[in-house]
């Protein structure tokens, strides 16, 4: 595309090629609208490349039921969605969804988390499926486990996939729909005119009926040329991966995960350090004993390879969707668990993007939260 050159006219532009935008984008496309997906590549400072891969709806939630439900809407989308995108694309994501444990550490911490999920619960009119497991319960169900494990909690709704693989799949999705993408460009400024909007790249510009900000750490920059607000912030995760080692671990952890090809994933932290992705030796270790203390087996086993990313995180720690009073056809998709929400943005959100009813309880989901005093930030998911 040359300098300056104007597209073919699109419904939809979505700026953001990562789980989140790619799954909008997918969703959009199956509606039958034309839409181009703008990504910057690997100059961004993506989380869909260095997430944990969860699908998780355990202790996501508390004090905000609407976010409750909204997740075990997507968890419970998942072996659908996953069907759908091997028929469409060929591509497995390798989903497993029998049940996942939080691990904990003292009986302190096994009580705050049953106190957590027991209010979900609550919240929920007590339909939330969760066990409270002490030690030697927890043995029983995870062979391996280590005995300074004090317990953990279990909900049969989590499971885990291959993030690899789902951003591959809702790629090829896409362009099975026609969908067109244009890589390594960032976008510099929205235009809003009558009738839709211009947007405005290093290479060129594209007119579009629609656009849905989903660029992750980029929205922040990205709203208010189109009147609305993404106050994220960047909070580093640090990951570990291990050599393939004999299968041991057959559910997922929040801390540790074994993947369908042998290796074993270790992570969680979560660091305020601005957009520093790097690693650090100290978190790193911190990590490494904690997979250990949680499986001892893991003691002798080699780490491969350990890298951060940057998550997107709202002062509250929910999401954002909302579209443009000023705007309308402008719209914010901001949220971290890009993952666990995938099928929902796929399944759920087309009609909405593209001139279809707001889903209920989505007025929960509006920045205008944050026009009211709020908590400091707080990871609560």
């Amino acid at each position: 595309m040359t300098t300056r050159e104007i597209s073919k006219f699109y419904d939809t532009v979505v700026i953001g090629g990562g789980l989140v935008g790619s799954a909008v984008a997918f969703g959009i496309a199956r509606e039958g609208a034309k839409v181009l997906v703008i990504d910057e590549g690997d100059d961004a400072f993506g989380a869909s490349v260095g997430n944990f891969g969860l699908v998780w709806v355990q202790g996501k939630g508390v004090g905000r039921p609407s976010y409750t439900s909204w997740t075990r809407a997507s968890a419970a989308l998942w072996p659908s969605f996953a069907a759908t995108l091997l028929a469409e694309t060929e591509v497995d994501t390798q989903l497993l969804q029998q049940g996942g444990f939080d691990l904990c550490f003292s009986d302190e911490e096994l009580e705050e988390r049953a106190s957590q999920l027991s209010q979900i619960a609550d919240e929920s009119d007590g339909d939330y499926p969760f066990e409270v497991l002490q030690p030697a319960e927890l043995a029983a169900r995870l062979p391996g486990v280590g005995k300074s494990v004090a317990g953990a909690t279990y909900s049969p709704m989590d499971g885990h996939v291959n993030p690899l693989k789902l951003l591959l799949a809702l790629r090829r999705g896409f362009a099975n729909r026609n969908g067109d993408l244009v890589n390594s460009e960032r976008v510099q400024r929205i235009e809003p005119q009558a009738g839709g909007f211009v947007v405005h790249g290093k290479r060129g510009r594209w007119t579009t009926a629609r656009v849905i900000l989903a660029a992750g750490l980029g929205n922040k920059n990205l709203a208010p040329m189109v009147g609305l607000n993404a106050p994220v912030v960047p909070i580093r995760g640090q990951v570990l991966i291990s050599e393939r080692v004999a299968p041991f671990l057959h559910h997922p952890t929040v801390t540790v995960r074994q993947t369908n090809e042998g290796t074993v994933q270790l992570g969680d932290s979560l660091e305020d350090v601005g957009f520093n992705n790097g690693v650090t030796t100290n978190v790193i270790s911190e990590i490494a004993a904690r997979g250990v203390r949680a499986f001892p087996l893991l003691r002798d086993v080699r780490l491969v390879r350990a890298w951060g990313a940057l998550r997107v995180m709202t002062p509250d720690g929910f999401p954002i969707y909302q579209e443009s009073e000023a705007h309308p056809g402008a719209f914010n998709v901001s949220c971290h668990s890009g993952v666990t929400l995938a099928a929902a943005h796929s399944l759920r959100l087309g009609s909405w993007l593209t001139g279809g009813a707001i889903p209920p309880d989505f007025q929960a989901f509006s920045a205008d939260r944050f026009l009211k005093p709020y908590e400091a930030f707080a990871h609560v998911d």
